[in-house]
């Protein structure tokens, strides 16, 4: 009955309570969802649009045509993208698009490659 819940990760106020699925911070307001017990805490699952698990060096395939910020070039339909790499942020994936070079994608318009 005396569950102890993590300090905020933005202020580390230790003075957390939680509302339905999600732990708050009163003192500066963030809201973020409880560690699960089978993952470290910090670490964060990005999943692909479908709701599958990326991970490092996987192979995903675009969704949707995306146009690139700052040039006239549009990443198309079912371009294969190899070995990407996982970062935090609003783009949470980083690699190299075959034929435009290094970028940042949002796992939400990507999908796991079956190779």
């Amino acid at each position: 009955m005396t569950e102890t819940l993590p300090p905020c990760p933005e202020c580390s106020s230790t003075y957390t309570y939680q509302v339905d699925a999600l732990l708050n911070c009163p003192e500066c307001g963030h809201e973020w969802a409880p560690p699960s017990n089978g993952s470290e805490e910090g670490e964060t699952m990005v999943r692909d649009s479908v709701g599958n698990v990326l991970s490092d060096g996987d192979t995903v395939t675009v969704i949707k045509d995306l146009k690139v910020k700052g040039s006239s070039a549009v990443i198309k339909v079912g371009t294969k993208v190899r070995g990407i790499r996982l970062v935090d942020g609003d783009h949470d994936i980083d690699c190299k698009v075959p034929g435009v070079g290094p970028m940042g994608l949002k796992s939400k318009f990507v999908k796991k490659a079956t190779d």
